[in-house]
C-alpha cells in the first residue's frame, strides 16, 4: 500500500524556520512534490526533488528561502523553510507523481493527509 506521511508543520513566528518531513512507503517514487494550500485558494506547487539525480525545482515565490532534500536510506524527503511569512501559512501535502516531477498537482496521484503550517505576524 503507497503511504506519503508529512510531519513537522507547526506555528512559527513570521521570520522562523520549521522543516518538514515526507515519508514514502509502499513503492518506490521518480520524486516528490510539495504542495501547499490556503484557506479559498487552489494548491499550489511549492518545491520538487528528483532522486536519481538529486534535481531540485522550486515555486519563484519560495526560492531561496525553502530547500528540499532528499535522504535515500530513509526514503524520506525534507523541507527546509526559513525566512517564514505570513502568506506562507496554509496545509502543506507532499505528493509522489506517476512519471515526472513538475508543478501540476494533476499529475501526483498519491498524496498525504498534510500538516499545518502557520506563520504569525
Amino acid at each position: 500500500q503507497v503511504q506519503l506521511v508529512e510531519s513537522g508543520g507547526g506555528l512559527v513566528q513570521a521570520g522562523g524556520s520549521l522543516r518538514l518531513s515526507c515519508a514514502a512507503s509502499g513503492r518506490t517514487f521518480y520524486g516528490v512534490g510539495w504542495f501547499r494550500q490556503a484557506p479559498g485558494k487552489e494548491r499550489e506547487f511549492v518545491a520538487a526533488w528528483r532522486w536519481r539525480d538529486s534535481f531540485t525545482y522550486y515555486a519563484d515565490s519560495v526560492k531561496g528561502r525553502f530547500t528540499i532534500s532528499g535522504d535515500n536510506a530513509k526514503n524520506t524527503v525534507y523541507l527546509q523553510m526559513g525566512s517564514l511569512k505570513p502568506e506562507d501559512t496554509a496545509v502543506y501535502f507532499c505528493a509522489a507523481p506517476r512519471y515526472y516531477i513538475d508543478n501540476n498537482p494533476a499529475n501526483y496521484p498519491y498524496w498525504g493527509q498534510g500538516t499545518q503550517v502557520t506563520v504569525s505576524s
